[in-house]
């Protein structure tokens, strides 16, 4: 064998970067290092720029479905091309700074939200950053195909436990992809965290066969895998959109926000500062009188309103959530409330879900508010008296917080179930009325200017996940009303409207379906799959060091 051969044989076992100057007779070594593999790349600060100006597009009131599918694509490369600490520093530094615009759009947080909680855009733009990081550190410990499975996993896993948090799972990337039915199907199976791989593994993907330079014969077999997977869940989607939409009977559903007129003299009655009073627990009896009668105004109006729309012909009415624009009475005229609401459900034979925001007396110390929904039925009977369970950043001590329960009945318009607003965010509270075989969700809800209509188009998820029909009457944003697939029944906007009234016709009859029965089994596959990877990565490095290590360099020759 003569030397080049010996040396070519060499290089192939080390795999090093060095080959071309063993050839060559350029004295050399083998440099044991752990730093991962850095791809050079002239352009890498325009795929940070462009990834900073795509994300830009993927929250908040700027959303382009497509922007989510390239952004994580970008970002990616632009790490990889990096030293792994100033590429994922700038990486977080473009993840916060688009967070800080959604916050400046008033998209994330309520307002009056305590300026501590902005605090958090800090902890979840590095949250962000963690799927890069992971593929950064065992991506290139790893060989073939199997390694672009390394950030959709980490991506889904991290979306996942941070569900779990103060935020649910609001800023989840898969919202981005609402309208796209046949895609939003896939929730379903999987629940959200389907979507969430499907656009990150797309992402590496493209970088894999970005690093081979997009040579078909190079990256066909990987190409047409993640192409095969894509296209089955599209037309698995479309296919049950098109062979099983819903064949049940319809039942007319009316949700409605107190009149333009009727907040205008709530306004007129209740000072702001003694608003302020009733909610720091610091009212007196003088202001707690003067509430009551602001509060009687409104809570008359959307009484005589509720008896208009069963008159029209609904079964079921739904107000909003407990908000300054919406229906709110003190504890102590609670039960004479609910007796006047029974009667009106009594006599139009409907039932009535009644959202209030009722006012503690005064204890000195929070709580301060209940946010509850109570359901009548067509005797005038309470069939269920529901209080939010997760609260929006900032009502933490103002609010009663409830046990996260979720309430079915049965009716003569199937099983019908209840929760309020934020709830929706959380998919393992959802599921519980999936659980149940619930036909009709009821999500009396309340939003703000900047969170519409995001919010709402966020709440259609769920009920694709449970397959459950859902009306969320909304005040300050988007009322909604859906099937279990998606379609959009009926929806009115608080802000573009005068007329605050929605009226749908919604399946009486849901659908049982595969996420509702094994949950989150899709995402902790993720944690296993990732916590595998690691585990294959660690060996597949050991073994490379261990056979660079076994073989023996020749001596370098002084080239003539």
């Amino acid at each position: 064998m003569s030397l080049y051969t010996s040396r070519s044989v060499t290089c192939l076992r080390l795999r090093s970067t060095r080959c071309a100057e063993f050839k060559r007779g350029v004295p050399t070594m083998v440099k044991r290092t752990t730093t991962p593999t850095r791809i050079p790349d002239r352009l890498s600060y325009l795929w940070l720029a462009i990834a900073a100006a795509l994300y830009l597009f993927t929250g908040g009131q700027w959303v382009i479905p497509l922007a989510a599918w390239l952004a994580p694509l970008f970002l990616l490369r632009f790490v990889r091309t990096q030293r792994p600490l100033p590429g994922l520093l700038l990486a977080w530094l473009v993840r916060f700074a688009v967070a800080a615009i959604f916050v400046l759009q008033g998209s994330q947080f309520p307002p009056g939200t305590p300026p501590g909680y902005y605090a958090l855009v800090l902890l979840f733009s590095l949250v962000a950053i963690l799927p890069y990081l992971a593929d950064r550190l065992i991506t290139p410990r790893l060989q073939g195909f199997v390694a672009t499975l390394v950030f959709p996993l980490a991506f889904t896993m991290i979306e996942f436990l941070v569900s779990f948090g103060l935020a649910g799972t609001l800023n989840s990337i898969a919202y981005t992809q609402y309208g796209d039915l046949p895609l939003m199907q896939l929730v379903s199976v999987t629940g959200i965290w389907g979507i969430i791989f499907l656009i990150t593994w797309f992402a590496a993907v493209v970088n894999w066969a970005w690093e081979r330079g997009f040579a078909w014969p190079n990256v066909r077999g990987g190409g047409l895998l993640y192409a095969a997977v894509l296209a089955v869940v599209l037309l698995g989607g479309g296919a049950r959109l098109a062979l099983f939409p819903p064949q049940a009977t319809l039942v007319r559903v009316a949700g409605l926000s107190p009149s333009q007129a009727a907040v205008a003299a709530l306004k007129k009655q209740l000072p702001q500062e003694t608003g302020s009073l009733l909610l720091s627990g610091k009212a007196t009896q003088a202001d707690r009188a003067l509430a009551r009668s602001a509060f009687t105004t409104l809570d008359d109006d959307l009484l005589a309103r509720s008896q208009q729309e069963a008159r029209a012909g609904a079964k079921i009415v739904v107000w909003p959530e407990a908000s300054p624009v919406s229906a709110s009475i003190l504890q102590e005229d609670e039960p004479a409330l609910i007796q006047r609401a029974g009667a009106l459900a009594r006599e139009a034979d409907i039932y009535l879900d009644m959202a209030l925001g009722v006012f503690l007396p005064d204890v000195g110390k929070g709580p301060f508010l209940k946010d509850e929904a109570v359901l009548l039925d067509p005797t005038g009977h309470v069939v269920w008296t529901y209080e939010i369970a997760h609260l929006v950043p900032g009502g933490q001590g103002l609010y009663v917080q409830g046990d996260g329960k979720v309430p079915l009945v049965e009716s003569p318009y199937g099983r019908l179930a209840g929760v309020i607003c934020y709830d929706l965010d959380y998919p393992g509270t959802m599921r519980q009325a999936g659980q149940a075989g619930a036909d009709l969700l009821l999500g009396p809800s309340d939003d703000w200017q900047g969170f519409d209509p995001s919010h709402a188009q966020k709440a259609t998820f769920r009920a694709i996940e449970n397959g459950f029909s859902l009306v969320r009457e909304t005040s300050q944003g988007l009322s909604i009303a859906v099937d279990y697939e998606g379609r959009v029944l009926s929806a009115s906007d608080y802000f573009t409207t005068d007329h605050q009234v929605m009226v749908a016709y919604v399946p009486m009859h849901g659908v049982r379906t595969i996420y509702a029965t094994i949950g989150d089994l899709f995402a902790w596959l993720c944690i296993i799959g990732l916590v595998a990877l690691t585990g294959l990565a660690i060996i597949q490095s050991r073994k490379r060091r261990s056979a660079a290590a076994a073989v023996p360099l020749p001596e370098s020759q002084p080239t003539r």
